[in-house]
């Protein structure tokens, strides 16, 4: 069966990166490191790491194999969290040496965006009740890390 396998092309850190991911996410793991064995334009045999990996059952690849374009906003990652516990252990996690922004999104120390939100938020922005869901939007919209109670209390229009 075909799927679609995420690439990420790391300067240098592909393996330290997937580690990392894979001890704060669950049903996660290092499925393999291989060292590409011929020469490449990133380096001599050996130079190139692929890294195959796993988050959340999710499969993924990354390389370490020097300069290329930057990650950016154009992609990112969502966790979506079922309480705020967790999102408050990932947030706290992959904002360690990166970066932290505005709606629960984050670039974590490899450059690599995420979006950490709870699985209600989806929820409340779906209700057809559409004032609601914009007093939540609005919420959300002056929060950095988000707030499920926050955010619910908005919804209630409290």
């Amino acid at each position: 069966m075909s799927r679609i396998v995420p690439n990420l092309w790391y300067t240098d850190k592909a393996e330290a990166a997937a580690a990392f991911y894979v001890s704060l996410l669950r049903d996660s793991k290092i499925d393999s490191v291989t060292a590409l064995p011929a020469d490449t334009p990133s380096g001599p045999a050996g130079s190139v790491k692929v890294v195959e990996f796993t988050l959340m059952g999710q499969p993924f690849m990354a390389i370490s194999a020097g300069p290329f374009e930057p990650f950016n906003h154009a992609v990112s990652f969502m966790v979506q969290c079922d309480d705020q516990a967790e999102i408050d252990r990932l947030w706290d996690a992959l904002s360690q040496g990166g970066k932290t922004e505005q709606c629960g999104w984050l670039q974590d120390r490899y450059g690599l965006s995420w979006q950490i939100a709870p699985v209600v938020l989806g929820e409340m922005m779906k209700d057809p009740d559409r004032a609601r869901a914009r007093r939540v939007a609005e919420a959300m919209l002056k929060m950095t890390r988000l707030d499920i109670a926050l955010l619910k209390r908005a919804y209630d229009g409290r």
